[in-house]
């Protein structure tokens, strides 16, 4: 039925609104609509008023629905509560008398509400529900009941109420592995019950987990049996069965090194912490061992266990920091340097399986292999061909790796807040190194989304960028001691062979996108020159350039024509060749002269030249 997945849903919401007014109104909508669904809403006015009848278990077993409808009933309530509240909580006076009354009995009234919820759900043969929806149901009605105690400044009881949905809602943690029941813990849970146990005059030192199993009511043996059917040891202060044989066992770290300075785990629940990390670690490689590359959402699933424990030890380190601040231990104390140098490097260990995780995600090679489906051979005839993924479907997939890389980026970025590392500047240039490694590969998966549209041009811009960050991450970390093992589960240890092969990959795309661009270059020129001819000179005038693609046969010539000169051969007159005194030809009329004349032919030219003497203008035609 996820009665605390409806209510933790329909609390976001409230968040989005601004204000809890908004979402009491919203409430009420939603109550109405939900009672007409299910046929019993109040008829209009001129019927007679008739009280509302209860839901009882025969209700939620015909429709699950009912219990939305008294969840949304109590959770308005609550809403109401919590809007006087925001209201009240800016008024120099306070919250006074007469509103304080008013918010306990809105409380009250969801606490009754609920309290119905989980009475009803406990039949479990006629509303079908299960343990789980029962002890839901239970620790939501306890937190309201906590609540209206904490109005009531009832301390005691309080601190009673909480932990009782303090020990449920961390038994269903443990059970699920959903990190809605953390949130809850974290609040309201954990700082209501904090704030009643100071009330109280409890002891700072003594950690919230404890005082929830001191004030849990272990006289309920039916509450306690179920809650120690989905987590055996909550309700235990000893470490768990598996921490105690790995103690047995010798496998609990007694030191812990981080950048070549080692120090010593007192803290046992950090030690146990720990342990169960080395333990998560191993199994995540056998694992990993037995499960296919393809698999990529199984082999990330693996590392589920490795990050909720590295989450423990994070956790038990921060709560012994909180202990020894709680006592005043200075910053110089030997105790709280160790603890702040055990806080760092737990921190970096789980952000490292945290990117390990996404680099699984991202695929084979950290995503620089191209993600090609599967094609499995079968023996029958009509099996259908597979179909190859469309764009959209092949940009999508770009989508989710650039998210990934984004995230692994802010993981690296957050490791530089760790206590001591901004001194390191060492550890800040591997770190920055391996920011410029990531870069460069969400660099490549954005330029091939832009190769897939057909714009070489800016998948050109994005290699070359990518090739630059490559360069700067190979520099150092081509020479530096961060090796792994290829069988060791991936994290945040890049490899120089790893670091070499994205050099080499991204060279060899930026070569190739370079040809493309030029390609696409020489492709676009001609329709260039098509346009320069439909806008400049006429097809006449370029006669000597041969078109590629279409010739526009609309620009043919110049119309109308132009005067303009234009390049013409000369004339040549045969007619005036012999009376055209050209140089050198006297010389040739003189040696034709003397050989005439020893013929004995001197008489007749001498005629000759008479006639022409007497002639006048071209061809004898002229004036005598």
């Amino acid at each position: 039925m996820e009665v605390t997945k409806f209510v933790v849903s329909g609390r976001d919401k409230a968040k989005l609104y601004g204000d809890y007014s908004s979402y009491r109104t919203q409430l009420s909508n939603r109550i109405h609509n939900l009672r007409r669904k299910l046929g019993v809403a109040t008829k209009k006015a001129p019927a007679k008023y008739t009280s509302k009848t209860p839901v009882t278990a025969e209700d939620i077993g015909r429709n699950h629905e009912f219990v939305n409808l008294v969840l949304l009933t109590s959770e308005r309530a609550w809403a109401h509560a919590m809007s006087m509240r925001e209201v009240h909580s800016a008024d120099k006076q306070g919250i006074t008398g007469s509103t304080r009354s008013h918010i306990i009995s809105r409380l009250h009234k969801a606490t009754v509400y609920a309290r119905n919820l989980f009475e009803l759900l406990t039949d479990l043969s006629q509303t079908g529900a299960n343990s789980e929806d029962v002890l839901e149901a239970r620790a939501y009605a306890a937190s309201l009941a906590g609540a209206k105690e904490f109005e009531k400044q009832n301390w005691e009881e309080c601190v009673k109420s909480y932990s009782e949905a303090r020990i449920i809602y961390s038994a269903l943690a443990t059970s699920t592995k959903s990190d809605m029941f953390k949130d809850l813990l974290s609040d309201p849970v954990d700082p209501s019950i904090r704030y009643g146990a100071y009330q109280m005059r409890l002891p700072r030192t003594v950690a919230i987990p404890t005082i929830a199993r001191k004030y849990f009511p272990r006289s309920d043996s039916k509450l306690v049996s179920d809650v120690e059917k989905l987590d055996p040891d909550v309700l235990n202060e000893h470490p768990t069965r598996a921490r105690a044989e790995a103690a047995e066992s010798g496998d609990v770290p007694k030191t812990i090194t981080w950048r070549s300075r080692t120090v010593d785990i007192e803290d046992a629940a950090i030690a146990s912490t720990l342990a169960s990390v080395n333990a998560a670690a191993k199994k995540l490689s056998e694992t990993l061992a037995s499960v296919t590359a393809v698999q990529a959402k199984e082999r990330a699933s693996a590392y589920d266990d490795i990050l909720i424990a590295s989450q423990d030890a994070v956790d038990a380190t921060k709560h012994a920091i909180d202990e020894l601040v709680g006592e005043s231990v200075g910053q110089g104390d030997k105790r709280m340097q160790s603890l702040q140098i055990t806080r760092t490097a737990v921190s970096y260990e789980m952000v490292s399986w945290r990117i390990g995780r996404n680099r699984v995600l991202v695929g084979e090679r950290d995503g620089t292999a191209l993600d090609t489906p599967t094609v499995h051979q079968s023996k029958k005839k009509n099996q259908k061909p597979v179909k190859e993924e469309g764009t959209g479907r092949k940009l999508a997939h770009f989508r989710e790796k650039a998210v990934l890389y984004d995230a692994i980026l802010q993981s690296l970025d957050s490791i530089k807040e760790l206590p001591g590392v901004a001194a390191d500047s060492e550890f800040l240039e591997e770190l920055e190194s391996k920011h410029h490694y990531f870069s460069a590969l969400k660099c490549l998966t954005i330029a091939r989304s832009h190769a897939l549209l057909s714009n070489p041009k800016n998948a050109l811009a994005l290699l070359a960028r990518a090739s630059e960050k490559s360069t700067l991450a190979h520099q150092h970390l081509s020479s530096s001691m961060d090796t792994s093992d290829s069988s060791s589960p991936p994290n945040i240890t890049i490899s120089p062979s790893e670091a070499t092969f994205l050099k080499s990959l991204l060279d060899a795309e930026l070569q190739r996108h370079r040809a493309l661009v030029e390609l696409s270059n020489f492709n676009n020129s001609p329709q260039q020159n098509n346009s320069s001819l439909k806008n400049g000179q006429p097809l006449i005038e370029k006669l000597n350039e041969y078109p590629s693609q279409e010739v526009d046969l609309e620009n043919l010539v110049t119309y109308p024509p132009k005067l303009e000169p234009i390049p013409v051969k000369p004339l040549f007159f045969d007619a005036a060749w012999n009376y055209i005194e050209y140089p050198g030809r006297e010389v040739q009329e003189k040696a034709g002269n003397g050989v005439k004349g020893v013929s004995g032919g001197g008489e007749k030219a001498a005629e000759q030249q008479t006639a022409q003497q007497q002639k006048k203008g071209w061809f004898g035609f002229g004036r005598s």
